[in-house]
């Protein structure tokens, strides 16, 4: 039985890694900030099995930026694998907090690598990495060769992380790889990133519930996959025989529009009657082109997306109609 030590638990990705990884027979442990001891609904439903929790699921209060504790529960939990998915995710709020964003993002990673470096035997690790590395691209699609043009704070943040886990990798043989990861949504995603505010707000609307939705572009564009599936691809990364970093994307764009037109429409609503503009919530800088080749990930690791976008969003306003079910 392997065990596997998850940083970032709580969130959408941590939530649906520890699912995949119990039902691998895994024992799984997982790192939770302080300030978030109470807030982890994503995972509430494993930490309410009591053939679960605390027999196959263990929980541990640390930060990124305590060293001694992180250290201590290596030593203690000896994992096998290491999944790193913590930070501050949200990329217009990095303008806000651009020093913590670096200090989770980049110093977090850092810090992680330097007790790693330390381990008798350190478990392999993997680094959840940003297609906003890429900001401006000078190329389109991207890949794992594309060079790094960040445009924002998080972007700026996760290139540093990014780097080191390769210098590491390079310079003292761990094995650590990188996930660069397009966007990936799902019904748990949080409620201040743009799709989860559409589909909400589609089914709040399709309830009575609300009248209208504020949004800033309508053009922006992205590669939006499915969470699940890139969480099958994490696993996947250190199942190899030898470290190296991996872009998992589904190669197609779609516009904030498109989501709002899947969404609507599967609530018999038509999305210009509900949506208005609003410039404040327009980006200060918002990455050109974004698509990622996942080339490299089909080859090595046989890893292909498999849900489509239209069944993603349907999937994520079904789970808000009941959410918000009257």
């Amino acid at each position: 039985m392997k065990t596997a030590l998850i940083t970032g638990i709580t969130g959408q990705d941590g939530s649906y890694l520890t699912e995949l990884l119990l039902d691998k027979g895994y024992d799984v442990h997982g790192i939770v900030r302080r300030s978030s001891s109470v807030v982890r609904s994503r995972i509430d439903h494993l930490t309410r099995n009591s053939s679960i929790y605390q027999k196959r699921l263990h929980l541990h209060y640390a930060d990124l930026d305590d060293a001694t504790t992180i250290r201590r529960l290596l030593n203690r939990i000896r994992p096998d694998e290491l999944y790193h998915l913590a930070g501050q995710t949200h990329v217009a709020v990095s303008f806000e907090v651009p020093e913590s964003t670096c200090q989770f993002a980049a110093m977090g990673t850092l810090g992680l690598l330097e007790i790693l470096r330390d381990c008798e035997s350190p478990p392999r690790f993997l680094n959840i990495s940003s297609s906003e590395v890429y900001g401006a691209p000078v190329e389109t699609p991207q890949n794992e060769l594309t060079a790094h043009r960040p445009v924002t704070p998080y972007g700026v943040a996760k290139s540093f992380a990014t780097h080191m886990v390769r210098v590491y990798r390079e310079s003292f043989g761990l094995f650590a790889c990188n996930a660069i990861c397009f966007n990936h949504e799902s019904p748990r995603r949080g409620e201040s990133f743009v799709t989860k505010k559409i589909t909400r707000s589609a089914a709040r609307i399709k309830r009575g519930l609300e009248s209208k939705l504020i949004l800033g572009s309508l053009d922006a564009r992205r590669d939006w996959g499915y969470a699940p599936d890139f969480v099958n691809a994490f696993w996947r990364i250190l199942q190899t025989e030898s470290a190296g970093d991996l872009v998992l994307s589904t190669g197609i764009l779609h516009q904030v529009r498109d989501w709002l037109e899947v969404a609507f429409e599967h609530v018999g609503l038509n999305w210009s009657d509900y949506v208005e503009f609003d410039e404040r919530y327009m980006r200060k800088a918002d990455p050109q082109t974004l698509v990622g080749d996942s080339k490299l990930a089909q080859e090595r690791i046989g890893w292909s997306p498999q849900m489509s976008f239209e069944d993603m969003v349907r999937a994520m306003v079904d789970a808000d109609l009941v959410d918000h079910g009257s």
